[in-house]
């Protein structure tokens, strides 16, 4: 067992233990950092910046207005779906200190998602902006939901600014379909309502719920990860530990494209950065490149969180490239594989390097990192601290250094289980506190680890496994190569042949034998992909990760046409 191994792995001034128990739960972390850093900004978004002090203020505002207001009771449930604006922090802190669990709702859901997601957590409300209540006015009559309230993206602009945003967004842009929900609250009504009441602050227990988080769906139905206070702050700190080493309290600016209602923006932008105090500039749409880099123009930034596709994009705008990156010293990467010719593209373009971490929904999620004073690419880095991992082969047996498995993690960071599935739970978690991640890894001799790949995606050519992260790899080398995937599909020599798809950045002559060629001089004969596709887009996630399941669901079909 490699209990002692990471001991002397960590670098120096990191301890290689944090205390999960430094703090009862998230509320007392953000009751010391709003006391300790009152004036210091916390969150910006469109032009508009509220301090640490006026968030704590705002929230309880919030809080006030659930308790006395909702009907909801200590522990029911309330449903936030909202993209990065500055209500999102207001409304999941208010609902936090009020005694609520949150559960985080992408805004991007359909229909279907959103009820499956209402339902099977037995949210008792729903928080949403104008744009989704289209949606939620028809999903919230199949689900137990009983009190909505609708935001609007500029509800916390100064007045003038608020009704120019908002109705450009309605009028202009035509982004909020007309809806009508009975018995629906204004979010500004709610906080106007609370400003004037007072409210008991819940003290929940750490090993109470905190946040319900929904795993990302790619494996059939979404499921429930159950996040406690304890594994929340346990993070925050593990975070903090190794991400943050290098970050001044009270002194960072970190730039926010990635969604707060997904875990790992949640857990870093939310937590880690409000316990040191630091500055966090909300982006609504890091799809929209332009806007994104017009907005990152008005800041000296010292940290940026981002995933692969968002690194590629911003290298290949060429104001982007204009930027001024003094001052600038870390960007992570977690959500998806971070690419080599990308994260050495990046570090050409900013200076900075890019920390590449590993996590899941079900770590609260990181549970790896590359200390930023030792970065090794092309791995994830060595366990955050107090957390243990270890790869086991199929029957479960612990595999030595430098052999591949699947990867196991133990910690105070690992969910409680799934809400209300303890089959589900059972098969990921196992007595002892392991959870099996579905990656497959090798754990170095130098204590770093390396992914090769998911379990359930990697490809068999003729008895040879191939995995797919490696292929895109190497094609992401290849000139005006925007995106790309790999995945096997059924062949008859061979079992599974490999098949790649590209998106070609604008204005590039790509050709298949190119692509086979590179390919070619780069991999063994097995690895080279049989055929190539050109696609203008590829289907993604909410947080830009290619799903390839997709894809190859999408070629079954035509074969079993």
């Amino acid at each position: 067992m490699l209990e002692n191994f990471w001991k002397d792995k960590y670098p120096a001034g990191v301890d290689s233990e944090i205390n999960p128990d430094q703090y009862p739960n998230i509320l007392a972390v953000l009751k010391e950092s709003c006391q300790r850093f009152a004036d210091k900004p916390a969150f910006t978004n469109l032009g508009k910046t509220i301090t640490y002090g006026e968030m704590y203020t705002l929230s309880g505002h919030f809080a006030a207005y659930l308790q006395k207001h909702s009907g909801l009771q200590p522990g029911d449930r309330i449903a936030v779906q909202m993209p990065n604006v500055l209500q999102y922090p207001v409304v999941v802190f208010g609902a936090m200190r009020a005694g609520y669990v949150v559960v985080n709702t992408n805004p991007l859901y359909t229909q279907r998602e959103m009820e499956h997601q209402f339902n099977d957590s037995g949210a008792k409300a729903l928080v949403c902006l104008a744009n989704m209540a289209h949606l939620a006015e028809q999903v919230v009559p199949k689900t137990g939901v009983k009190q909505v309230i609708v935001t609007e993206v500029g509800d916390m602009l100064p007045p003038l600014k608020r009704f120019l945003v908002n109705t450009v967004v309605k009028h202009v842009k035509k982004m909020v379909p007309s809806y009508s929900i009975p018995g629906m609250v204004r979010f500004n009504d709610a906080m106007a309502k609370g400003r004037a009441l007072s409210f008991t602050e819940a003290t929940p227990g750490s090993e109470d719920l905190a946040v319900l988080q929904y795993t990302g769906g790619t494996t059939g139905v979404a499921k429930g990860a159950m996040l406690t206070h304890r594994n929340l702050v346990a993070n925050m700190l593990q975070a903090k530990a190794l991400m943050g080493s290098n970050m001044v309290d009270g002194e960072e600016v970190i730039i926010c494209p990635l969604p707060l209602y997904h875990i790992y923006a949640f857990t870093f932008h939310c937590m880690a950065m409000m316990l040191s105090g630091n500055h966090n500039i909300l982006i609504t749409n890091p799809r929209d490149l332009d806007a994104f880099v017009k907005e990152l123009s008005q800041h000296r930034f010292t940290g940026f969180v981002g995933l692969n596709t968002l690194f590629a994009g911003l290298c290949n705008n060429a104001a982007f490239r204009a930027l001024d990156f003094t001052g600038f010293k870390i960007t992570l990467s977690g959500g998806m594989a971070l690419q080599m010719a990308t994260a050495e593209r990046w570090k050409e373009v900013t200076g900075s390097p890019v920390c590449e971490g590993f996590g899941m929904t079900e770590t609260s999620p990181v549970a790896t990192v590359n200390p930023i004073s030792d970065i090794r690419l092309g791995t994830i880095g060595i366990p955050v601290p107090s957390t243990l991992c270890k790869v086991i082969d199929e029957d479960g047996n612990e595999l030595p250094l430098g052999e591949r498995g699947e990867l196991c993690v133990k910690g105070p960071q690992i969910m409680k289980g799934y809400w209300q599935r303890q089959e589900a739970t059972d098969e990921i978690l196992d007595a002892e506190g392991w959870l099996m991640t579905g990656d497959i890894a090798i754990i170095q001799e130098d204590g770093y680890l390396r992914i090769v790949d998911r379990k359930k995606d990697m490809i068999l050519v003729s008895g040879f496994n191939v995995y797919p992260n490696e292929l895109e790899d190497v094609m992401a080398a290849i000139p005006g190569v925007a995106q790309c995937a790999a995945i096997g599909v059924p062949d008859e020599k061979s079992g599974e042949a490999i098949k790649v798809f590209l998106v070609k950045s604008a204005g590039t002559n790509l050709s298949e034998a190119q692509v086979k060629e590179h390919m070619r001089s780069n991999l063994t004969a097995y690895k080279v992909p049989k055929f190539v596709e050109f696609r203008d887009s590829l289907p993604t996630t909410n947080v830009g990760k290619i799903l390839r399941r997709e894809l190859r669901d999408e070629e079954l079909k035509k074969l079993a046409g």
